[in-house]
């Protein structure tokens, strides 16, 4: 006993222990002019506290064992150094980046962008405040390879390399948003551009760290609402802006403070607006139009042909609005931490209450009436104010117009403590808990509410184990999701996910290699009701709670295994040739296994993988439910040193078992049930159903830097997608390639630049599509950086669709009734003290 005691004590001392104070490591960051580089962030591996460079690019860092020192800048190169308690003053010099580089938060091992084997792009700074909106989604779309699904402009979600949905993990700072965006396209994503630092998107698998969510790639917003580093000022922030195609006003506030280790974070955003405008186009002739109709081929060019109308044309009803797509939206953010030398423990508390309007989205017939006035009962009158100086007054929303009340709660935990022992550095666990409520209301009456509670919790160990540095993980997550109204065509679900994960990494000089692995325990259970009349459950919002008779418990139970291995080999000085490989499991959400019922949002039926169709009647017969498996290759070359600078990445998305919706060519009507397609009623909706066949993507990514001189700047981007079955017929929805030039000019305080971006045609199309013309957007903006008693104030004027271009989303299930905003001018000022 003795002797295993005195063991046990070894091995805590050796693991716990922490090494006597013995200095400071004093020293200066300079750029390549020997100029001093502010705000550049040094970290010590085997810390949690980060010091940051004053005016002077001065630092002072404590050290007491032998360490490797980080120094990172956005747009600098990355330098990594090594430091022992007697080092003295030392020097270290940061050469400017050819293309935007920054630490990725995602990535787990403190990777900068340009280092990792997998294609990642991160937006942040002004350059993120300025192009923020209030959805992921149309922040994010002039990435290349990023699009955006465009339900409206306040629920768009981000598409990477043509998949969206179950297959994007949209997170916030490392951990699930847990809000409903992945059921509907409808549903708005809860994550604000505005209270970010930064945003990252991981194209490709990223299943290793994050789980089968995230078989096509991860969005992550980063934000400081719990800190990490220790705070010791009042520092704040402030900002408004109206954008004039929605006349919308938002208010963002942020504020800082700490002392002796504890930091206090606050932020909020209010955003308040209207229907916003569009160039004149023509309205569908019924909004039940079926844009599944094989036989409307041509429909999407007579938008763009106004020589050739006929006799329906004639006749046509024309817009210069988006009539619902008013948005009131009010959130807030506050946390509070501890950090030290090799500690930081914090918690946070988030809230969000937003109404925002659904377009193409009613339960009755939507008719546009250019004289329609206000109801004296309709309940959204509160939102009809911001239309008081709106000439557009006459498209005031309809009563049966349907919009969005989101209410959510989140709370969020931080804990990491940092060893500084020979093999384990660090010791980290993250913890969420989501209270999401989505209710769509028509008038006074509540059709649908969706809820979410969910836990999350991610526990990590960072270690050294020879020549090897890696992370070895479990992730818990636990999803407790239920539908009440006529929308709730999925059952109750509950979703519980057990994982093992482990990333490693070794370099070989010039070469890094990584290594990775996870596997995932997935279970999924449901009470599913069988009885015949199951279409008219939402007439009894709460019968789904009783065991009636011929309900059935279901329980799916999957393993998902993914593995990947890849490496970065920097060839020359500042160019490298990254190469990953990828093989990720995942198995079908709610939506995909269980739905049976009308999804409004889309104007269709849905059934899910487990029924099978028989004489017009969903029989529920979930036998052999096999996982959706990728298998992913991604090649990157990449420049980041001097004026030229240029990143290239090509990729290939092998998938089994792909899981999408098939038309199934009969139609649906809640008098009628499932019928053939020729017994048409009015009202009537396409049944489509999930299936699964083996798919393949590919495609190419670009985007150049050309530094001219100290004040000019010039950029080429571009994608292109192919995503067809591979019987050859092409899927739904895959967005059109894009090809853009952005023009900067700096100088002193003053920054301006121009972007034209041109989206190709899309008539790769599936059969049920019709063709999207091509359309070129022409976006500028202009900042002011200036001083005043104190305070750095940034002016800011963007002009959006400078050109007010007529331009339809491919990728939206609504582009006919929605196309993109018109000429917009957009005026803010931020203020930082």
């Amino acid at each position: 006993m003795i002797k295993q005691s005195l063991i046990s004590s070894a091995i805590v001392s050796a693991l716990f222990s922490s090494y006597a104070f013995a200095g400071d490591v004093k020293g200066k960051v300079v750029d390549h002019n020997n100029q001093p580089v502010s705000g550049a962030k040094l970290h010590l591996h085997g810390k949690s506290q980060s010091v940051s460079t004053d005016k002077n690019g001065l630092f002072t860092i404590s050290v007491d064992a032998d360490s490797q020192l980080h120094v990172s800048k956005n747009n600098y190169i990355d330098e990594r150094i090594n430091v022992t308690e007697n080092n003295g003053f030392v020097t270290v010099k940061l050469n400017p980046s050819a293309v935007e580089s920054i630490v990725v938060f995602a990535s787990a091992l403190h990777k900068n962008n340009v280092e990792m084997a997998a294609p990642v792009s991160v937006l942040g700074g002004d350059e993120l405040k300025n192009a923020a909106k209030p959805t992921l989604g149309e922040t994010l779309k002039g990435i290349p390879g990023i699009n955006s699904s465009y339900f409206g402009p306040v629920s768009s979600s981000p598409i990477i390399r043509g998949l969206d949905g179950p297959r994007v993990k949209i997170m916030q700072n490392g951990l699930d948003s847990s809000d409903a965006s992945r059921v509907g396209p409808d549903h708005a994503n809860t994550n604000d551009s505005l209270s970010a630092q930064q945003i990252e998107v991981l194209r490709g698998p990223a299943t290793l760290l994050y789980g089968s969510g995230a078989i096509g790639g991860v969005v992550n917003v980063v934000d400081n609402r719990i800190p990490r580093d220790v705070i010791e000022t009042l520092s704040g922030a402030a900002e408004y802006s109206h954008d004039s195609v929605s006349n919308t006003n938002t208010y963002a506030a942020l504020l800082e403070t700490g002392n002796d280790g504890f930091n206090f974070h606050f932020d909020g955003v209010s955003r308040k607006g209207g229907n916003y405008e569009t160039p004149t186009f023509k309205l569908p002739e019924d909004e039940h139009h079926d844009e599944h109709d094989a036989h409307d081929d041509h429909h999407e060019e007579e938008h763009h042909d106004e020589e050739h109308m006929d006799e329906h044309e004639e006749h046509a009803e024309f817009a210069n609005q988006v009539d619902n797509t008013f948005i009131d939206s009010q959130q807030f953010n506050i946390g509070s931490s501890y950090v030290n030398e090799h500690m930081t423990i914090g918690l946070s508390f988030g809230r969000i209450d937003t109404d925002y309007g659904i377009p193409a989205h009613s339960h009755a017939h939507h008719e546009h009436d250019e004289h329609d006035e206000h109801d004296e009962h309709d309940e959204h009158d509160e939102h009809d104010e911001h239309d008081e100086h709106d000439e557009h007054d006459e498209h005031d929303e309809h009563d049966d117009n349907v919009f969005a009340r989101v209410k959510q709660d989140r709370w969020q935990a931080l804990f990491n403590y940092a060893l500084h022992n020979q093999w384990i550095e660090s010791v980290s666990v993250r913890a969420g808990y989501t209270d999401y409520k989505h209710s769509e209301i028509e008038g006074e009456q509540i059709g649908t509410t969706f809820t979410n509670k969910s836990s999350e919790l991610r526990a990590s160990l960072e270690h050294k184990l020879g020549n090897w540095h890696g992370i070895l993980g479990y992730h818990f997550s636990d999803s407790d999701y239920a539908a009440q109204g006529e929308e709730a065509f999925t059952p109750a679900t509950q979703t519980k996910i057990h994982s093992l994960y482990l990333l490693e990494e070794r370099n070989f000089g010039d070469f890094t290699l990584e290594l990775g692995a996870r596997v995932e325990d997935y279970q999924l259970s449901s009470r599913i009701s069988t009885h015949e009349e199951h279409e008219h459950e939402h007439e009894h919002e709460h019968e789904h709670e009783e065991h009636t008779e011929g309900d059935v418990d279901y329980q799916l139970d999957m393993t998902n295994i993914s593995a990947s291995i890849g490496g970065v080999y920097e060839f020359i000085d500042g160019h490298n040739v990254a190469l990953n490989l990828s093989r990720s499991e995942r198995a079908p959400l709610t939506a995909e296994l269980l739905s049976n019922g009308s999804h409004i949002a889309t104007n269709t039926y849905e059934l899910g993988l487990g029924y099978h169709l028989e004489d017009g009647e969903a029989h529920f017969e979930p036998e052999d439910i096999k996982q959706e498996t990728a298998t992913n290759i991604d090649l990157s070359v990449r420049r980041f040193i001097g004026d030229f600078g240029y990143t290239i990445n090509v990729f290939y998305n092998d998938i089994n078992n792909f899981y999408y919706q098939k038309n199934t060519g009969l139609m649906y009507s809640h008098a009628h049930g499932i019928e053939e397609a020729d017994h048409f009623h009015e009202g009537s909706q396409p049944v489509f159903q999930f299936t699964s066949q083996d798919a393949e993507l590919y495609g190419i990514e670009l985007d150049a830097h050309y530094r001219i001189n100290d004040k000019n700047r010039f950029k080429v981007f571009a994608d292109s997608l192919s995503a067809k079955l591979k019987n050859g017929n092409a899927l739904p929805r895959i967005p059109s390639n894009k090809l853009g030039v952005k023009y900067e000019y700096a100088y002193e305080g003053f920054q301006a630049n121009m972007t034209v971006t041109r989206y190709a045609k899309q008539d790769d199309i599936t059969t049920y599509e019709t063709n999207t013309m091509g359309y070129t957007l022409v976006d500028a903006s202009v900042q002011y950086d200036f001083s005043q008693s104190g305070i750095d104030f940034v002016a800011y004027m963007n002009l959006d669709n400078l050109t007010d271009e007529l331009g339809f989303v491919h990728s939206s299930f609504i582009k006919e009734q929605a196309p993109l905003p018109g000429r917009n001018i957009k005026l803010g000022v931020r203020a930082y003290f």
